[in-house]
């Protein structure tokens, strides 16, 4: 038997303890942690901070694609989570700057772990995902 299959079976164990819970979402890791974790905001956010302290528009600019009120949102998510930290500067006016709290630096193994996999079968998925919707899956 492989490492999957140790990692599965500790999963099913993990998830037979939240079910005795009721999978009551307050005390649901899954729910109450990765779902957060799990937005594709947060985890561009988490990479581009693991290089250092960013300012606001430099976030906005290195993800484009994101607007400024779910930057705002998603960055207060991640400060309110103790992920991250904001330093606000007194200039005129103010300047304000991000940076991962220390328990946002221990989530960068585990989530070069996942990016890595994603990477890995990137491929694979999008073509699953292709046969799926031609109605060959």
């Amino acid at each position: 038997m492989g490492q999957g299959y140790a990692a599965g079976t500790d999963l099913s164990a993990k998830f037979a303890d939240w079910q005795a819970l009721g999978l009551d979402a307050s005390q649901c890791p899954i729910r109450d942690v990765l779902d957060q974790l799990g937005d594709k905001w947060t985890t561009l956010i988490v990479i581009a901070l693991a290089a250092g302290a960013q300012r606001f528009s430099a976030l906005n600019r290195q993800i484009p694609d994101i607007s400024k009120r779910m930057l705002t949102q998603t960055l207060r998510d991640l400060e309110r989570d103790g992920l991250i930290t904001r330093h606000v500067f007194p200039t005129k006016p103010p300047s304000v700057e991000y940076r991962l709290a220390p328990l946002g630096r221990s989530l960068l193994d585990p989530l070069a772990t996942l990016i890595g996999w994603s990477e890995q079968n990137h491929a694979e998925i999008r073509q699953s995902r292709s046969r799926f919707d031609e109605g060959v899956g």
